[in-house]
Order: structure tokens, then sequence, then C-alpha cells
């Protein structure tokens, strides 16, 4: 671990970490404490309808509800110069998201995350078991969707009961509604996408691949944790964190 010389290498910066479909800023904890005990600030918020939140989960939450979750920590905290990181599904809101904050992001961090395109849906990108619980709760007029049980997403034993406990159901509008994007994601000065090369998922690997491709972009492959990078191998995730801010 290499958390502890940050604080003579580099000045504090400021970090919003965005997490996927079914979970919550709780799912951030490992990672912020230590981004956190090495001088940075750290926003982790939980998008409306899930974690803490999901007592407000209710048929009107669509993508541009959890784009707007977003854009107001930016606005109501004053956030500028920000490493802005997504996982999974928080692709989809972060860069819709940037089209309102782009200003105020030096650094993205996509780790293992959508990388959307202009009028896709989340729907279209979703592996086929998530598809058919979500195309059944949408024939039964559901709010939400299930989450899957943590170990389909290869998380390590010790933590797949916390995960079970905690991944709450995901508003459907999330994954029908068409995003709208300008490209401002790419106008983003440092890019890094980072891929858990373990969980198959090809949009992801499509991602990788546009990614490695584009030279404005760094691309980092692990393949020891699962899917959710933050609660398998924290302590490697926020020294790549402080690292694609820094650098």
């Amino acid at each position: 671990m290499i958390v502890g010389a940050w604080r003579e290498e580099s000045k504090s910066k400021t970090f919003v970490l965005i997490h996927g479909a079914f979970a919550g800023g709780w799912c951030w904890r490992r990672v912020s404490d230590l981004l956190e005990e090495n001088g940075h600030k750290v926003f982790s918020p939980t998008l409306t309808g899930l974690g803490e939140r999901s007592h407000l989960l209710n048929k009107h939450i669509d993508l541009d509800t959890h784009v707007t979750d977003i854009v107001n920590v930016f606005k109501w905290e004053d956030l500028n110069d920000v490493t802005l990181v997504a996982h999974s599904y928080g692709g989809w809101p972060c860069s819709g998201a940037l089209e309102q904050i782009g200003d105020c992001v030096s650094s993205i961090v996509w780790v293992d995350a959508s990388k959307p395109e202009n009028a896709q849906k989340v729907i279209d990108f979703t592996i086929d078991a998530v598809r058919k619980g979500l195309l059944n709760s949408v024939e039964k007029g559901e709010t939400s969707f299930p989450a899957p049980k943590a170990v389909r997403f290869l998380l390590n034993e010790n933590d797949r009961a916390l995960a079970d406990q905690k991944l709450t159901p995901q508003p459907i509008g999330t994954y029908l509604q068409p995003i709208r994007l300008s490209g401002a994601r790419e106008r983003v000065a440092k890019k890094t996408y980072i891929r858990a090369t373990r969980f198959p998922n090809p949009a992801f690997d499509e991602a990788l691949a546009e990614c490695k491709a584009d030279q404005s972009w760094s691309t980092i492959e692990t393949a020891t944790p699962g899917h959710i990078v933050m609660l398998d191998a924290p302590e490697w995730l926020a020294d790549t964190l402080m690292n694609a801010a820094r650098n």
C-alpha cells in the first residue's frame, strides 16, 4: 500500500464517488476512509431510491433523476477541480452529469463502468440474467426490480452477506430512459478506465477496447477483484484513484 506517502507528495484532491445499480454510497466507505486519511475530500452520494434513500423509491425516478443527484452535489458543495469516479451503472448518470458540470471536473475514472453514447438505454446493455428480472417487473407494472445476489458479481465470500443485506431494488425508469449526451465526457482532460477482467461483461470489454484505442484515455486491467472492486480491493483502488487524480 502506498497511500502513506501522499500527504507529502500531493495537495489535497476532491473525489466524488458514484456507485452502481442496486448499491449506495455505503459501498465506497472503505475507499472513502482511505482517501480521507490521506488528506483528500470525498463525497459519495447515494442516488435517489437506493441505499439509505430507498424510502424515496417511486415510479417517477428515471436516469435524469440520478443525473440531477450528481449535479446537485457539485452545485450545493461548490465543487471544482474534481476527480469524478463512476462504478458500473454509475457511468450512465455520471456521463449525463458531465454535460452540466464538466467544467468542474479535472479527471474521471470509470471503474468497470458503462460508457454510453447519446440516445442509448441501460436496458440495452444489461446482462441477460438482470434483464429478465427487469422485464418481468415491467410486465407487472412494478416501480423497481430486484438486486441480484452478490455472488453473481464475483464478490469475495467474506463480503457477500453484507452486500446481500444492503443491495436494494433498482428504480425501473433508470434503465428505460435514453441518455442525452453531446460529448462532454470525452472533453475531460484526464480519463482513466479500470477493467476488472475476471467479471464477464461484453459492454465493459467493449468500453475497455474503445479506451485502449483512444490516446486520451489511460487504461488499467486487474484480474484480482470481482466487479465490486471497492469491496474486494479497497486499498488497491484508493491508490489507483489517487494516482489517476495526480497524473
